[in-house]
């Protein structure tokens, strides 16, 4: 992981706006960046493969420098696991080198989302008693937190220790609050400081690119809520304070909406559902009686991408572009790793083919 400790120094260094946006040159970059990316055909020859197989093919891709660096290490899925996560740190914080201003500080602000993912990786490892190597595995320093400093919070041997080398941050105060069996608690509020952070950013803005943010979180936003309660509906926990588990700022799905339908049955939730346009994105997949939720999650993911590919077209010079690479790579990434999982627990073709975003 040295090539990651060149990137990342410390534990917390905040993005501010510095200079002016270099639209045409950071777009420029991230075409070039999106061409690289694993084209759709990709994934039924990696089906075909053995997990030695699709280790070897990466190792000949884009993710040839990040398997060279760790094959020392690992082996097998261990190796392909960290080779995915070190090639989507490092690719990220490439984003952060070839942008500059308001452009540099929205990426920055958008990237945070990978501390708040590896804090609660960080402490649901501590909760389970899982070993560091296991805690790494999900670990992507893709954040304004070091690989480094998080690799010496996976080496902690309790919570208490995790949160205290966490006092300086701006999780602190959340964090300060768990108390070992909080998790999920704890989880959801890291996730809403979150997302208070991004709009506190946009709010009250006029800046076109500002906006444009502000409508890419919305709909991540919607759809987030919309699968909490398609989770919670199905599994029929009404006992649970649903509406807290619900983030605020949503484009089209908002709260006094969805207050309206923790009472509801599945089958009501469903009917109400149909009166909001992201109906038509699952309509066809949705059922009182369906059994899983996968093609609901997957047919959600791909409407997010592309949507963010259209609007990618429609203002090629805005930060829309870079959001839009952004969920493709991590889309590349999470279908990779569907499918060396799938293998490794030797699931079916089928189960593996459904779970993937193409």
């Amino acid at each position: 992981m040295r090539l990651l400790q060149k990137f990342k120094l410390g534990k917390s260094k905040t993005p501010t706006p510095k200079g002016r946006s270099n639209y045409p040159y950071a777009v420029t970059r991230i075409r070039a960046m999106k061409s690289k990316l694993l084209p759709k055909e990709t994934y039924p020859r990696l089906m075909n493969m053995s997990i030695d197989g699709i280790a070897r093919f990466i190792g000949e891709s884009e993710y040839k420098e990040d398997v060279d660096e760790l094959a020392r290490q690992y082996e097998g899925v261990d190796l392909i696991e960290h080779a995915l996560n070190r090639n989507l740190a490092v690719t990220f914080t490439k984003l952060l080198n070839i942008t500059e201003g308001d452009l540099n500080f929205l990426v920055g602000k958008q990237l945070q989302e990978y501390d708040v993912w590896n804090i609660k990786t960080v402490l649901r490892g501590k909760y389970y008693d899982a070993p560091k190597e296991e805690i790494l595995e999900a670990i992507i320093a893709a954040g304004r937190l070091s690989y480094t400093f998080l690799s010496e919070l996976a080496a902690k041997g309790s919570y208490e220790e995790v949160i205290s080398e966490l006092a300086n941050t701006e999780y602190y105060p959340i964090l300060k609050n768990y108390d070992g069996t909080n998790l999920s608690k704890i989880e959801n509020q890291l996730d809403k400081l979150y997302y208070a952070g991004l709009f506190e950013v946009i709010s009250g803005s006029k800046s076109k690119d500002r906006k444009l943010f502000a409508e890419f979180i919305r709909v991540n936003i919607d759809i987030k809520n919309l699968m909490t309660l398609f989770r919670l509906k199905k599994s029929g926990d009404n006992d649970i304070e649903i509406m807290d588990l619900m983030m605020d700022g949503g484009l089209r799905l908002k709260l006094k909406d969805i207050e309206k339908w923790v009472p509801l049955s599945f089958e009501d939730f469903i009917s109400e559902l149909k009166k909001y346009p992201y109906w038509d994105v699952i309509s066809d997949v949705v059922s009182p009686d369906m059994v899983s939720l996968i093609d609901v999650e997957s047919r959600l993911k791909k409407y997010r991408i592309k949507s963010a590919g259209s609007f990618s077209n429609i203002y090629p010079l805005s930060i829309v572009p870079i959001m839009d690479y952004m969920l493709t790579k991590r889309n590349e990434v999470n279908n990779v790793r569907i499918i060396i999982r799938g293998k490794s627990a030797n699931l079916d073709d089928n189960i593996i083919k459904e779970q993937l975003v193409i």
